[in-house]
């Protein structure tokens, strides 16, 4: 993906976010990212009711499981800088961004299925291949979620994992 580096907004859809991503299917949780700054990212994600995961998580009344909202920070700021991090991009294909620890996790309301999320992300590097991210989650002005999490580019050799092809 070649373009020209701090032209902001960059505007993602979801065949967009496909192609820096290895997600697909019910595991890809994003559906819009908006970079807004190299370190500064906003996506929209929503659960259906109609995903298996949801249906035995309070049955009768779907509630999106608070692991799933951390998931789709990573996948935010994963697009945003696979797409605009010169860092981040200058790593290649031979790394996988992989969440290696989670701090300051908490939970303010629950997240229903059909709900759409906005999720604002920060990004500050830590050290050649290690990025903290901190990750708000509202639904409508209500905050959902808050957390900081960390990430670990890591060779894809490390973990025995075959490239995707996008």
């Amino acid at each position: 993906m070649s373009r020209d580096m701090g032209a902001y907004p960059i505007e993602l859809d979801e065949a967009a976010i496909q192609r820096v991503l290895p997600h697909r299917g019910e595991i890809l949780f994003i559906k819009r990212v908006t970079v807004l700054a190299s370190n500064r990212y906003v996506g929209l994600a929503m659960w259906t009711r109609d995903l298996p995961i949801l249906q035995g998580h309070f049955p009768g009344m779907p509630l999106v499981p608070g692991v799933l909202l951390v998931e789709a920070v990573a996948q935010v700021a994963g697009a945003g800088m696979l797409v605009d991090d010169a860092h981040a991009r200058s790593m290649g294909d031979g790394y996988l961004g992989m969440l290696a620890g989670i701090r300051k996790c908490s939970f303010k309301r629950p997240v229903r299925a059909d709900e759409w999320v906005t999720i604002e992300v920060g990004s500050r590097q830590m050290a050649e291949t290690a990025v903290s991210l901190s990750g708000l989650l509202r639904v409508g002005d209500d905050e959902a979620a808050s957390v900081e999490i960390l990430v670990i580019n890591t060779p894809r050799r490390a973990l025995g994992t075959p490239g995707f092809s996008a």
